[in-house]
């Protein structure tokens, strides 16, 4: 192989001194393949295989930085060492020989080890054949058998590195797809969060249900599901040119979720059952989080009351109130089912403008001025005059706090002529 390619799989980019491990050792796994395809992140993950002492090694090494350390397989003898910038898993060699653990990987391009004591590599099954032939081959039917995950993350794999799945090996999936039904769901979340995350992962993850590995999981998906999909992806890449503040919204990260971008829970809407109830139902299942839940069942709601020309300015607050930060999925998805965008634009405008009332309500009163200028007590009346100031805010009919006052006084004795009457 190229000099280059060993210049990359140096481990002078590691978090730590390579000189602590112990002849020999090999690196394995994505981070060879990706060094051999000079792929690169900002954030390392490294996996190590030793012929003993796997896990007092990982120790030694979090000991000696001061860094996070987990035993992460007892029975199997693995440990990781987390650092700011990456994670090293340390596992104990399987078999008697350093060929066997690797016929023991998942596919050929996986199967690859490098020797940083000898600048060495090691590659029993071609696998440096099928990178270069960008091609996905399985190292053989019971790898996949033994752990049914490695099914799904073949197609997650092709789409990450933009290769193809070897015919056979594909075929073996298909024959096997029943069997992930065996694997914890949060394992087969993970695989399809990163399929959901990019336009590259859709048609993979069209070939995933073709092939029968999500249908499972998204007993309600049909053909029509997998065409919006496309659908969304096309429609995130026009937002971008339109509105490109709300295009670069999609593509973030929702809050308190691990790697779960707008466009995911978009696109993750095309996939449940219409009805917002059912698909809560279907994402439990899954445990998806209540706020991933809750921004799927907002936009199943939402989106298709998306008609600005249609909404007063009081329907478009309760909109907003109700939307609020899954909002750029909610046009994602709206946008993405045929809803026209001058139906919408009025919307975006205002939900890219802080300063708009109707999107960013900036209370002229609190619950406490009403309760002390009125002399009433505090009860759920109170939050209803609050709404109704701030309906009436955005439909210009007040404007400072002693017209906010006035309208509250209004509706209380309104509401007390009601009660005596």
């Amino acid at each position: 192989m190229e000099g280059s390619i060993i210049s990359r799989l140096s481990p002078e980019t590691w978090p730590f001194d390579w000189k602590l491990l112990p002849q020999p050792v090999y690196m394995v796994g994505g981070a060879v393949r990706d060094g051999i395809l000079g792929r690169s992140g900002e954030y390392l993950d490294l996996d190590f295989v030793l012929p003993a002492n796997a896990i007092q090694i990982a120790r030694n090494i979090a000991k000696y930085y001061q860094a996070g350390f987990v035993i992460l397989d007892p029975a199997r003898k693995i440990a990781r060492v987390v650092f700011p910038q990456a994670t090293v898993d340390f596992a104990q060699q399987e078999g008697d020989s350093l060929e066997t653990d690797l016929r023991r990987r998942d596919f050929t391009v996986n199967a690859i080890a490098y020797n940083p004591h000898t600048q060495e590599i090691i590659d029993p099954l071609q696998g440096y054949v099928d990178l270069e032939s960008k091609l996905l081959r399985m190292v053989s039917p019971s790898n996949l058998s033994d752990d049914p995950l490695r099914l799904l993350r073949a197609y997650r794999q092709a789409s990450q590195l933009g290769f193809t799945i070897e015919p056979n090996t594909q075929g073996v999936i298909r024959s096997l797809a029943a069997n992930i039904t065996q694997v914890a769901v949060e394992r087969v979340r993970v695989e399809l969060g990163y399929l959901l995350a990019s336009a590259a992962g859709t048609p993979w993850l069209k070939s995933t249900w073709e092939d029968g590995l999500i249908t499972p999981f998204f007993p309600q998906a049909t053909h029509e599901s997998l065409t919006k999909l496309v659908a969304v992806d096309t429609a995130a890449v026009e937002l971008v040119k339109t509105w490109q503040p709300l295009g670069l919204k999609v593509q973030e990260f929702i809050k308190d979720t691990i790697k779960t971008t707008w466009l995911g829970v978009a696109k993750l809407a095309c996939l449940v059952h219409s009805s917002p109830d059912i698909a809560e139902t279907e994402l439990n299942s899954l445990t998806y989080s209540r706020t991933e839940i809750k921004a799927v069942t907002t936009i199943l709601k939402f989106a298709p009351q998306l008609k600005a020309d249609e909404m007063s300015l009081r329907e478009q607050y309760f909109f907003f109130r109700e939307v609020g930060a899954v909002f750029p999925a909610v046009a994602l998805f709206a946008l993405a089912n045929n809803c026209l965008v001058e139906a919408i634009a009025p919307l975006i405008t205002r939900y890219l403008n802080p300063d708009d009332l109707v999107a960013y309500p900036t209370p002229l009163v609190s619950g406490q001025d009403i309760m002390i200028s009125l002399k009433i007590p505090a009860s759920p009346f109170i939050g209803k005059l609050l709404t109704e100031i701030a309906v009436a805010q955005v439909e210009g009919r007040v404007s400072t706090r002693n017209e906010a006052i006035e309208l509250a006084a209004s509706l209380e004795e309104g509401r007390s002529e009601g009660v005596r009457e």
